[in-house]
């Protein structure tokens, strides 16, 4: 399997941590969404010339929920909880992740490079950041659903480190998961690869 992912893209972090959860053998191929021929040559590949996309065979999908999901079975479900109603609450967490929290998205921009702490919010920033706090503040253990991770710690690391990028700190057992997951290894192993890919974008031998 081969997946390909992209710089300052929240869905290919989550996917590429799926990836290590799923313990799963997959070549990654990182694209410089900041590099012109890069663009071009990504379009050329990806289904709908986007990222994330994985490719096994013939079989493409370029969705990330829909990547999430065949790495679960290919991995005998790894991804998500073994008793049925946990299983179903994690799909339900992810697909919150996948349409919401509109107004984190927008305002926020993922980015790997330094950026001022915020400091005053929105109505609808405020809201969404309280949310978060209530769903952070349900987790169970160490990763949400207890001590082994699954896709709702894949798919809201990256908004864990969104917030703390700029600035925002949540409070109490919301907190300490928030800090859990921005310090967790593959978050940060994702986080790296695509910082290594972005510092290449900017050499010569990147246009």
């Amino acid at each position: 399997m081969q997946l390909s992912v992209g710089t300052d893209s929240t869905w290919s972090l989550r996917t590429m941590i799926g990836v290590k959860i799923a313990e799963l053998p997959v070549d990654l191929r990182v694209f410089a969404l900041q590099c012109a021929s890069c663009k071009s040559e990504l379009r050329s590949l990806s289904p709908t010339g986007l990222v994330p996309f994985l490719e096994d065979g013939t079989l493409r999908l370029h969705d990330s929920l829909a990547i999430i999901e065949y790495l679960n079975e290919l991995s005998g479900g790894k991804l998500y909880p073994t008793e049925q109603g946990k299983r179903a609450f994690s799909r339900s967490l992810c697909a919150e992740m996948h349409a919401g929290f509109s107004a984190l998205r927008q305002t926020m921009p993922f980015t790997l490079a330094d950026v001022s702490p915020l400091t005053t919010f929105s109505p609808a920033q405020t809201a969404d950041i309280a949310r978060v706090t209530t769903l952070f503040a349900g987790a169970e253990g160490a990763f949400y659903q207890g001590e082994k991770p699954t896709a709702v710690d894949a798919f809201y690391a990256v908004l864990a480190y969104r917030l703390q990028h700029y600035g925002v700190r949540l409070p109490g057992t919301a907190g300490r998961y928030q800090q859990q997951l921005v310090a967790w290894t593959f978050l940060q192993e994702a986080l790296a690869q695509l910082a290594s890919t972005t510092a290449c974008c900017h050499a010569e031998s990147c246009p």
